[in-house]
């Protein structure tokens, strides 16, 4: 039940994600250009949701910022997945020295002060490398990289756990005693089961990333407007929760809704496994 009820709540927001452009052509308005004299519209036929204090469709903002939200928080939760997952794997596979460095590089960053240090790395002048702030698809890849640098060690963790059990069990024994290839034992028998637990940390790896991108942008160092993100949206909104509270909670529901999903879908798999 909660899975079902996390993945219908994702699917609707990635639904609303995917007709932002159709939504923006039936309603007839720019949601990036502002309109000075539509500023702060009650909900209407014409502004189902209403308008920001710029006179841009909060309705059409809010789906657009989903495309922007959803996919930092998926790139991202993928991108620590497939990184933590490979590292946690080598660390139980070769033991030793390896174990022990890349553990302790894993601890070492645990013990980071996560976000001053993403408001630090967030902060950093990314035009010296190439990567010029204030366009949609340079913000978005530098937000998803600096995520990935701390989101990778908790799946890496995991991984290397269920691996170690794994490796101890009889039937590996019986498997490499029989001469199978590491290779073989890798996919046949170890991949499997760390596959569930991955998949838990993942689900919740993407609430993480949405509520981190949101601060980042809530903070005016994540996604640069106009392009909208629900970080942003609130960020803009910030000093009008009492003359104006709608703008900021919209966005505010979308990023609660979007975190529940991702959790209730994280605990439908954990009940799964």
């Amino acid at each position: 039940m909660r899975l079902t009820l996390g993945l219908l709540i994702l699917a609707t927001l990635a639904l609303g994600a995917l007709l932002a452009p159709f939504a923006q052509a039936w309603l007839g308005h720019d949601p990036f250009s502002p309109d000075l004299f539509s500023r702060h519209e009650a909900m209407s036929a014409a502004h189902p949701l209403g308008t920001d204090e710029l006179g841009r469709d909060l309705l059409l903002r809010l789906l657009y910022g989903a495309r922007v939200s959803l996919a930092v928080g998926l790139a991202t939760a993928l991108a620590a997945a497939v990184l933590g997952t490979a590292i946690g794997l080598l660390a139980a596979w070769r033991g030793g020295v390896p174990d022990a460095a890349l553990m302790r590089l894993a601890d070492g960053m645990l013990a980071l002060p996560a976000l001053p240090v993403l408001i630090i790395l967030a902060a950093a002048d990314t035009g010296r490398i190439g990567l010029p702030r204030g366009e949609p698809l340079s913000d978005v890849v530098r937000i998803v990289a600096i995520l990935t640098v701390f989101g990778w060690v908790g799946v890496a963790r995991l991984a290397r756990a269920a691996a170690l059990s794994v490796l101890a069990r009889e039937y590996v024994r019986a498997a490499r005693a029989l001469g199978a290839s590491e290779t073989r034992v890798l996919l046949r028998h170890v991949a499997p089961n760390v596959a569930a637990p991955v998949a838990v940390a993942t689900a919740l790896a993407v609430a993480g990333a949405i509520l981190a991108e949101s601060t980042l942008s809530f903070l005016g160092l994540g996604i640069a407007p106009p392009m909208a993100s629900w970080g942003n949206m609130l960020s803009n909104a910030q000093e009008l929760v009492f003359s104006a509270p709608l703008a900021a909670i919209w966005p505010g529901f979308a990023i609660l809704l979007a975190v529940a999903g991702c959790t209730l879908v994280a605990d439908g798999l954990r009940a799964h496994r």
